[in-house]
C-alpha cells in the first residue's frame, strides 16, 4: 500500500490491520499472552508503531484475552541476571536454553535479528513469574 496517493494515516491503518489479523488468530489458540510492552519512542514514526503495538495489545484485552505485560528491564534481569544485558546477551542466553529452537542462521552464526525471538522467549520467562500469572495458574489448576 505504498505510493504518493496513499495518505500516511491510511497506510498506518492498513499496517495495523495486517499485523492484528495474525495476532488475533494466534491469540485464539493461547490461554495467556506474554508481551514486552514498549515504553515510548524517539521519533514520530516510531511513536506511530508504538501506538499500533499498544492498540493491538489493548484490543486483545478488550476481546477477553489474558495479556500479561512485562518490561524490557524485567525480562533482561530475569533472563540473563543483568538488567543492562545487550541484545547479544539475550540471544546467547536464548540459544543456551533452547539450542534446538528455529533461530535464524546466516553464514553459520545467529544474527542480531534473532533479538526479537530472544525477547519473546525472555518475555515468557519473566511473565510466568508475575503475580498475575501465578494467580491465573492457580485458577487454571482448580478447573
Amino acid at each position: 500500500m505504498k505510493g504518493k496517493q496513499v495518505r500516511q494515516n491510511s497506510n498506518d491503518l492498513h499496517r495495523s490491520e495486517q499485523l492484528s489479523a495474525p495476532v488475533f488468530a494466534a491469540a485464539r489458540k493461547a490461554k495467556v499472552i506474554f508481551a514486552e510492552v514498549p515504553v515510548g519512542s524517539q521519533s514520530a514514526r516510531a511513536m506511530a508503531s508504538y501506538g499500533i503495538c499498544v492498540g493491538i495489545l489493548g484490543a486483545l484485552r478488550a476481546a477477553g484475552h489474558q495479556v500479561i505485560e512485562v518490561t524490557a528491564t524485567e525480562s533482561k534481569l530475569i533472563f540473563t541476571g543483568d538488567k543492562n544485558a545487550t541484545k547479544r546477551d539475550m540471544i546467547d542466553r536464548a540459544v543456551e536454553l533452547y539450542p534446538d529452537a528455529n533461530f535464524p542462521v546466516h553464514a553459520g552464526k545467529i544474527p542480531d535479528k534473532a533479538e526479537h525471538l530472544a525477547d519473546g522467549i525472555a518475555a515468557i520467562h519473566s511473565g510466568v513469574r508475575t503475580p498475575v500469572f501465578q494467580n491465573l495458574l492457580r485458577l487454571f489448576q482448580e478447573v
